[in-house]
C-alpha cells in the first residue's frame, strides 16, 4: 500500500516559480532590475517608447507599432464624466476607463492600452478638478502628452524627461501581484483589455500599489531637518512604519530609488523647489540611520516609494494621480506579459489543500412510513 504524500502549500506562492520570462530579472540581495536584458540604470536613458519596443520584442512580438497617446473613444468619455461627477477615486475611474477600451487583436489592444491609460488618467484629473479635458498631441510623446493633457500647458522639458525616467524605471519588476493577475487572465485566453483591467484592480491594493503618497506627508509632516530626528524617534517607539524604506524583495537599496533619486535631484535643481529635495534628502539620511538603530541586521533601505512621490510631486501631481501614473509606466510590462503568456498558450491553474470539514461516508438511515 502506497502512502499519498500531501503537496506542499507555499502560502502568497511564495518561493514558488510559476514560469521562465524574457521580460525582467529583480536581484534582491544585490540591488538589481535587469529587463529586456538591460540594466534599470542603462535603460533609463531610453524613451518610454523605446523601453515599451523592447519589451515587446523580447515577448516575441515582431515588429512592434509605436504606441501613441490615443483619442478617449465617446463612450469613455462619458463614462469618466460621470465618474467625475460622483468623485470616484482616480484608480476606480483608470479600472472603468480601460474596460472601455476595444480592439480587434492583441496588437491592437496592447497599443490602445498603452496609448490610452495615460490619456484616461490626465483626462480624469482634468474633469476631478472642474477643467474640460485635452486631445492628445501627435507630436508629442507619451511622456510629454501625459503632461500636457494634465495641466494644459506646454510641458517643461525638464519634466518630461523626468516623467518619462519614471515611467520607464516602472515599467516591468517580474511576477508582481497585478503582472501575475495580467498573466493568469490572459492564460484562460481572454483578451488583453480584460487582463490589464484586472492587473489594474490588483494594482489599486493598498499591499501591491505601494505608499507613496504617504511617504511624501512623512517628509512634508516633519517640515525642517532639525525635527527630522525627534518625529522619526517618535515614530519608530509607536511602533510605525517609515514610510518609502524597506523592501520585500531589495535587501539593499531598490535601485528604482536610485534612478528616481537622480531624476528627482535634476529636476528640482533645474525646474522646481530645491528645499523640497534637500529635506527629503535630509530624512532620508536620519531615517536610514535610526531605522538600522532600531531594527539592526533588518538591511531596511530606501524603496522606490520615496522618490516616487518626491518626483511626481516635482511634476505637480495630485497624491490621488501618483498610483494611476504607476499604473501608465507599468502597462508596458503587463502587455509584454501578456504577449509572452499567450505564446505559452497554457491555463495557469494551481492546486488548493482542503481543510474543511467531511461528511460521513456513511448515510444516516432514513425513517420508515
Amino acid at each position: 500500500m502506497t502512502t499519498q504524500t500531501k503537496p506542499s502549500v507555499n502560502e502568497g506562492l511564495e518561493g514558488i516559480v510559476a514560469a521562465e520570462t524574457r521580460l525582467s530579472h529583480v536581484d534582491g540581495e544585490r540591488g538589481e532590475l535587469i529587463v529586456a536584458g538591460h540594466r534599470l540604470e542603462d535603460l533609463a536613458q531610453h524613451s518610454f517608447e523605446d523601453v515599451v519596443g523592447l519589451l515587446w520584442t523580447a515577448a516575441g512580438v515582431e515588429s512592434a507599432v509605436t504606441p501613441r497617446a490615443s483619442p478617449l473613444p465617446p463612450g469613455t468619455l462619458a463614462l469618466l464624466r460621470d465618474a467625475a461627477s460622483r468623485r470616484l477615486a482616480p484608480m476606480d475611474a483608470l479600472r472603468m476607463g480601460a474596460g472601455t477600451l476595444v480592439a480587434d487583436d492583441d496588437r491592437s489592444a496592447a497599443a490602445a492600452i498603452v496609448g490610452g491609460l495615460p490619456v484616461i488618467a490626465a483626462t480624469y484629473a482634468r474633469l476631478l478638478a472642474g477643467h474640460e479635458p485635452l486631445a492628445p498631441r501627435p507630436d508629442l510623446g507619451i511622456a510629454a502628452n501625459a503632461l500636457y493633457l494634465f495641466t494644459g500647458n506646454e510641458p517643461h522639458p525638464e519634466h518630461v524627461q523626468a516623467l518619462n525616467i519614471y515611467l520607464t524605471t516602472v515599467a516591468d519588476h517580474g511576477f508582481n501581484a497585478s503582472t501575475f493577475t495580467a498573466r493568469v487572465i490572459t492564460s484562460t485566453g481572454s483578451d488583453f483589455i480584460s487582463a490589464v483591467t484586472g492587473a489594474i484592480g490588483a494594482l489599486k491594493g493598498p499591499l501591491h500599489g505601494g505608499a507613496p503618497g504617504p511617504a511624501l506627508d512623512m517628509v512634508f509632516e516633519i517640515g525642517s531637518p532639525e525635527r527630522a530626528e525627534s518625529v522619526l524617534r517618535q515614530k519608530l517607539a509607536a511602533g510605525e512604519r517609515l514610510m518609502g524604506f524597506g523592501h520585500r524583495i531589495y535587501k539593499v537599496r531598490d535601485p528604482r530609488a536610485e534612478v528616481l533619486g537622480a531624476a528627482a535631484h535634476r529636476l528640482f535643481t533645474s525646474a522646481g523647489d530645491l528645499r523640497v529635495y534637500d529635506l527629503a534628502r535630509q530624512v532620508e539620511s536620519v531615517a536610514l540611520r535610526l531605522l538600522e538603530e532600531h531594527r539592526p541586521g533588518r538591511r531596511l533601505q530606501t524603496n522606490v516609494e520615496f522618490y516616487t512621490a518626491l518626483l511626481l510631486h516635482g511634476l505637480g501631481l495630485p497624491v490621488a494621480q501618483f498610483t494611476p501614473t504607476f499604473a501608465v509606466g507599468r502597462a508596458a510590462g503587463w502587455t509584454a506579459h501578456c504577449f509572452e503568456q499567450r505564446a505559452r498558450g497554457r491555463l495557469i491553474r494551481p492546486q488548493s489543500r482542503y481543510v474543511g470539514a467531511i461528511p460521513s461516508m456513511h448515510r444516516v438511515p432514513q425513517p420508515t412510513a
